[in-house]
């Protein structure tokens, strides 16, 4: 069920209490001859909802801002944004189900999200069916975008961020041997876990040990146990923030001492506030850090902090550069017509956002740099950058 609203909550009970539609305040002397409906999906509700929170917040504000400045000009006529948002409940079907909605009931223009690749996978096959371009900021699996031509996304993919891990932990801890514990059921971490594999194995890693679970499970005690009996010098695993605080500290519980890296996934605060002590020191691969922000990205960042009393995370930066990029193809279609803005998403050969600079390939998929994270004394701090070959170009 879907409203217009008029205010955004800040914290997420009022958030999902309020779930719907709203234009955000414009400039009193804008002439709107229109509106541009963009739908927005996010895990309000489930088992990561800050990432639901970040969702709205960032697109909340990359809506405020373009409104202020009256909107999306089109043939020389302003038109106000406004965005209708759905909770996918983090669950594929929820999020097949709103995405429908989207489309057949708002007649949205283009959809920004899901986040998490369990549920961008199955609602990008909606999108790419009934033609509406759709842009998941923070899904990483290929399988979102591929062979999906009104799908795009603004995330690295997988199969570049397993290599970048691999490569690390080779150069960082001169890791010979790796086990690697990861969740089944769920697409972007059962992905990624193969791609760091793979990865790991071709840098001359063996990896020792290949450990899952299912999507829930909260004693990894067994899993750990078979790991480290196989005595790996390094222990990866791309899990949720909320599930990284559990397996950390089960595994020191049970004498592992090695390191522990992750991914994207653990770039949450909250991670920190769950894992405490325990994740001190930790790595981690992710899409921007905050303390060697661009031009583009300090104005973001303190144009957050401003409003929402806190950095933003990878989510909120990465939502606010769909939001963005879809502004963009817009402007340049010079048309709401869904067929012109995915043909102008396709046509961006290069963009700049708080994320960094990316081009984008056939797949409608971003060639960019990831970073790496270290926990530094109970925050995230920015340790290393990794770059495809000839990228950023000069």
């Amino acid at each position: 069920m879907s409203k217009r609203l008029f205010t955004l909550a800040l914290t997420l009970a009022v958030i999902v209490a309020a779930l719907g539609a709203f234009p955000v305040v414009a400039q009193d002397d804008c002439d709107f001859v229109d509106e541009v409906v963009i739908g927005v999906i996010a895990p309000l509700t489930g088992d990561i909802p800050k990432v639901g929170q970040s969702t709205v917040e960032a697109a909340n504000m990359a809506v405020e801002e373009i409104n202020a400045k009256c909107g999306l000009t089109i043939d020389d006529e302003s038109y106000e944004v406004v965005i209708v948002i759905e909770d996918n409940e983090s669950k594929a079907e929820s999020s097949v189900s709103v995405a429908t909605r989207l489309i057949v009931e708002e007649n949205v223009v283009a959809i920004i999200g899901p986040q998490a690749s369990k549920q961008a996978v199955p609602t990008g096959q909606v999108a790419n069916d009934r033609e509406t371009p759709m842009i998941s900021p923070w899904s990483t699996n290929p399988d979102t975008t591929f062979d999906r031509p009104w799908v795009f996304r603004v995330a690295f993919l997988d199969p570049f961020q397993g290599p970048v891990m691999a490569n690390f932990v080779v150069s960082e801890f001169g890791a010979t041997t790796a086990a690697v514990l990861y969740d089944v059921a769920s697409d972007y971490p059962k992905g990624l876990a193969e791609n760091f594999r793979d990865a790991a194995e071709g840098a001359g890693v063996e990896v020792v040990a290949f450990e899952s679970f299912t999507t829930g499970d909260t004693d990894f005690s067994s899993q750990l146990t078979n790991i480290i009996a196989e005595q790996p010098d390094v222990l990866f695993t791309p899990q949720y923030y909320n599930e990284v605080p559990l397996i950390v500290q089960q595994a020191r519980e049970l004498g592992f001492e090695g390191p522990i890296v992750g991914s994207d996934s653990w770039g949450t605060p909250d991670l920190i506030d769950l894992c405490g002590d325990a994740c001190e020191g930790l790595f981690f691969s992710t899409h921007y850090a905050a303390d060697i922000a661009t031009e583009v990205g300090q104005t973001f960042i303190t144009a957050y902090e401003e409003q929402y009393g806190a950095k933003p995370d990878d989510v909120a930066a990465l939502t606010y550069d769909a939001f963005q990029l879809l502004f963009t193809a817009i402007t340049n279609a010079n048309s709401l017509d869904k067929a012109d803005v995915r043909e102008a998403l396709a046509g961006i050969e290069l963009f700049e956002g708080v994320t960094g600079i990316m081009s984008f390939d056939e797949q409608g998929d971003p060639i960019k740099c990831a970073v790496i994270i270290q926990i530094k004394d109970g925050a995230f701090t920015y340790y290393d950058s990794a770059c495809p070959a000839g990228f950023p170009p000069e």
